[in-house]
């Protein structure tokens, strides 16, 4: 049903009931409480609040942007955009700042052999609707026939609202070339993709070349060689840190720590380790390499394969570690000597970041000193992987699609970050994010024809319990 050009989604009617108990996420900690919150729609991609009206809202992969109405009472949610207002056919960006909505994805040029990146601008008119603007658009990219083109996603914007950050994914799974049929000959990564792009908050019709000069001379490329950062969030001290999922061969999942002008490795290192496609003498063979997975697509369509032309590793490049992580929880990884699957805080050595496979993202941090019980200014993520049902992961680990607890400690020694991770709630159906409210977290899936939210109750500070009591 439309009001004007308010379009009200079939969501908007009364919300059903709790989902049955054996779809229902659990807890791994006994003060932590987890709620059925409400409906979403198919192919949710993110959750964010909007903190002047404090209604949370979400956007779908096609496009569609909804808010979240009568939180307190009955959730009920209110389409309020489509991709035909905004512009973005490929939406997998969103986040607020004070009331303005950033909204980024990708749209199809070319016959939709090509894409081109957009972030647009939702301002609130007197009347309560959004007027959009283009904050800018990219020259055009090509696009893939694969499933590896990952496009703008990750968003965040700086804590007092100058700049945004935007993650530009790989085009390809492990830098081979990616020609669509030869409508673009020879393209493998480009300056545009694998990046992460920091732009001016007030930016107005921005195009933003494919050129790695012009990029770095205006300040807009932040960061290189990150395969697909889908996540990314400020900590409570102002460092900037990213999520990043690795290809289809057994590499860690990386988490960085975003700094400026840092290459983090991509396509030569991911996880700490090196991808053997850059070598001449690569013999893609299951047999020899037990990294290489023969029912993974990448393996089956025959992008693992020897590649005398892949760029040679720049040798002047320093290249930024991952975070390291010493467990206890998502530190399977895959022995490079014996190939034997081992857990890092079990055999002494330090994971560069997660889980193969895992697929972090829904990154947030409590900013705000809101949480208690040993949560208090940390992070915690998202893995869409349910290792159970995943002939990667599945290899490897049977954890995932969980809700992870991340303690971060800096040091001198690595200039670098180390992370203790702790899994403390599963169960999970593709969770893809989440946003923070105090010490309530919204975890919100993907959804095949349906998707859900769920309300985590965290312990609180002493201080909220305080002003709780009085």
């Amino acid at each position: 049903m439309t009001v004007g050009n308010l379009a009200i989604g079939p969501s908007s009617a009364a919300q059903p009931a709790d989902p049955d108990a054996s779809d229902h996420p659990t807890s791994l900690r006994s003060d932590i409480e987890i709620e059925y919150f409400a409906e979403a729609a198919p192919k949710s991609v993110r959750i964010a609040r909007d903190p002047v009206s404090g209604n949370l809202h979400y956007i779908t992969f096609d496009g569609e942007v909804f808010e979240i109405r009568n939180a307190d009472g009955e959730p009920k949610s209110v389409q309020i955009a489509t991709a035909e207002d905004h512009g973005i056919n490929r939406l997998q960006g969103m986040v607020f700042f004070d009331s303005t909505l950033y909204l980024a994805g990708n749209v199809p040029v070319n016959n939709a052999k090509g894409t081109k990146g957009r972030l647009m601008r939702g301002t609130l008119d007197d009347d309560g609707r959004r007027s959009w603007s283009t904050v800018f658009m990219t020259d055009e990219i090509g696009s893939t026939k694969t499933t590896f083109d990952h496009g703008f996603n990750g968003l965040t914007v700086s804590p007092d609202g100058k700049y945004l950050y935007i993650n530009s994914g790989a085009r390809t799974d492990h830098g081979e070339i990616q020609d669509n049929d030869g409508t673009y000959p020879g393209a493998r990564d480009e300056p545009l993709t694998a990046a992460v792009l920091r732009i001016p908050a007030s930016s107005h019709d921005l195009l933003l070349p494919n050129d790695l000069n012009e990029l770095t001379e205006n300040g807009y490329l932040f960061a290189r060689g990150i395969r697909n950062g889908f996540d990314l969030a400020f900590a409570p001290n102002g460092d900037l840190f990213l999520v990043s999922n690795s290809g289809d061969y057994d590499h860690p999942e990386d988490m960085f720590w975003l700094r400026e002008g840092h290459h983090y490795g991509f396509p030569w290192i991911m996880g700490g380790v090196e991808n053997p496609q850059q070598y001449p003498d690569f013999d893609p063979d299951p047999e020899k390499d037990p990294f290489l997975n023969p029912y993974s697509h990448a393996y089956s369509v025959g992008y693992f394969h020897n590649d005398p032309t892949f760029p040679q590793r720049p040798a002047d490049l320093v290249m930024t570690p991952s975070v390291a992580n010493v467990g206890p929880d998502a530190n399977y990884y895959r022995d490079r000597a014996t190939g034997a699957i081992l857990k890092g805080d079990e055999s002494g050595v330090s994971v560069a970041t997660f889980t193969p496979h895992r697929s972090p993202l829904g990154l947030v941090f409590d900013t705000d000193g809101m949480l208690g019980g040993g949560l208090d200014g940390d992070g915690l993520m998202l893995s869409w992987t349910n290792g159970e049902r995943s002939s990667l992961m599945g290899r490897v680990s049977n954890l995932g699609a969980d809700l992870i607890h991340l303690k971060l400690f800096y040091s001198p020694d690595l200039d670098n970050y180390i992370v203790q991770s702790t899994r403390i709630a599963e169960g999970f159906n593709g969770p893809v994010d989440a946003e923070l409210v105090g010490n309530v977290l919204y975890v919100i899936e993907y959804g095949g024809s349906n998707a859900n939210i769920w309300k985590l109750t965290l312990p609180a500070a002493e201080a909220v319990r305080a002003h709780d009591l009085n």
